[in-house]
């Protein structure tokens, strides 16, 4: 159990000057991880928004080259497509003029 300060004059004002300088102290050292927690939780946001923009721009270039494979595709199809149109009817009029 501890002991009781005495109240005399000197012990009153020696135990009142050391309980502000306590205080003080606590309150500076709570300030102190206060602002640490602050700088580490602002480190993990710029870390979370840097990881989240790169997703996003990864997400972005797999997009473009997804959508320039289909057009590829596309492209290619109504090459094929055009070509295959183009003979047909082209036979057609020369079987139908050399007749």
């Amino acid at each position: 159990m501890p002991s009781r300060p005495n109240f005399h004059a000197a012990g009153a004002i020696g135990t009142l000057s050391l309980q502000p300088m306590k205080m003080r102290q606590s309150l500076s050292t709570f300030e102190r991880a206060f602002e640490e927690e602050m700088e580490i939780d602002r480190q993990r946001r710029e870390a979370i928004h840097r990881a989240t923009q790169r997703r996003a721009r990864k997400r972005t270039i797999e997009r473009n080259v997804r959508m320039g494979r289909m057009r590829f595709v596309v492209l290619s199809f109504t090459l094929a497509t055009t070509a295959i149109v183009v003979s047909i009817v082209m036979f057609k009029v020369l079987y139908v003029l050399m007749e």
